[in-house]
């Protein structure tokens, strides 16, 4: 039995020294050999896909197991552009912190419960919010689908928790940035169409609202805990 305990002991620190370094681990494993995209993101693959940081000064990752496992790769110029808009909000508004969801595999292809994310130019955006006022992040604990099963109503609200939509203004308008500098541009934005115009609302952003292309619809999920970019 006592060899056992040590035995599950040993596995169980191993298994979360993997977790919590893990993602670290591959990125810097990670070859220099550009990545290269195919196809469409509901129907493609990738080549060479790079992992998004853990976490950085005023960002992280949705869940260190989804970063480990690999389920936030994507085209480095994607990687590139993500990083850079964090950079610019560290900038200009430091005191706004961001958590992204998931993107993809490192090498595209189908990644399930999505219905996208296949080319490694998509990315999750969780919502920034605040608490009574407070800047916060969104609870991404695994027994709430590590933040995608969170539930905001048609204002914005979750319980004391409200999203931040002038830090999501802030947030596209540094993306959409950053995206030209490294030779992209923001092909789809996917958020709940009823927040569009609370978006639209932050004084100024008017006119980032009339240039991105936002999706005419309704979204096969609602995308009210995170807005979904595709680049390309």
């Amino acid at each position: 039995m006592r060899r056992f305990l040590l035995v599950t002991g040993i596995l169980a620190l191993l298994f979360a020294l993997w977790v919590y370094f893990g993602n670290d681990l591959a990125r810097a494993l990670e070859s220099n050999t550009p990545s290269v995209s195919y196809g469409t993101p509901d129907s493609g693959s990738m080549e060479d896909g790079k992992r998004l940081p853990t976490s950085g000064s005023n960002f992280r990752a949705y869940s260190r197991l989804g970063a480990a496992l690999g389920r936030n790769a994507v085209n480095d110029k994607v990687r590139d552009v993500v990083v850079a808009a964090y950079a610019q909000l560290e900038k200009t508004h430091p005191d706004l912190r961001f958590v992204y969801g998931e993107t993809g595999w490192p090498s595209g292809g189908s990644f399930k419960p999505h219905r996208t994310h296949e080319n490694g130019m998509s990315v999750d955006f969780m919502v920034p919010v605040r608490s009574e006022g407070r800047i916060t992040r969104i609870s991404t604990a695994p027994w709430r689908k590590f933040g995608y099963a969170i539930e905001f109503d048609s204002t914005g609200k979750a319980g004391k928790v409200a999203i931040d939509f002038e830090a999501v203004a802030l947030h596209l308008a540094a993306l959409d940035e950053a995206a030209t500098a490294h030779g992209l541009t923001i092909q789809r934005v996917i958020l709940a169409p009823e927040f569009i115009p609370k978006v639209e609302a932050v004084p100024g952003a008017w006119r980032l609202v009339d240039r991105l292309p936002w999706f005419q619809g309704t979204p096969w999920v609602r995308h009210d805990e995170h807005y979904h970019v595709d680049f390309r």
